[in-house]
C-alpha cells in the first residue's frame, strides 16, 4: 500500500471518503495482526495505514466544516 494522495482525495465525496476509511482501518487491523505473527516484515506498513487514516479523517473534518 501506498501513500494517499491528497488532490486525489479531495476530489472525493464525504461518503466515499468515509468508505475508504473503512477499508484503511480494516487494512491498518491485518497489517498490526501480521506483524504480530510475523507474517511481514515491512513495518512502514503500519505507519503508512495510520497516515493514510489522518488524511482521510482530516479531509472529512474539512469538507464537513464546509472549509477548502
Amino acid at each position: 500500500m501506498k501513500a494517499l494522495k491528497v488532490n486525489d482525495l479531495r476530489e472525493k465525496t464525504v461518503q466515499e471518503l468515509q468508505e475508504l476509511l473503512e477499508k484503511e482501518r480494516i487494512a491498518l487491523y491485518d497489517s498490526r495482526r501480521k506483524l504480530v505473527f510475523r507474517e511481514i516484515k515491512d513495518v512502514n506498513l503500519v505507519r503508512e495505514h495510520r497516515h493514510n487514516i489522518a488524511r482521510i479523517m482530516t479531509l472529512i473534518t474539512e469538507k464537513k466544516r464546509g472549509d477548502k
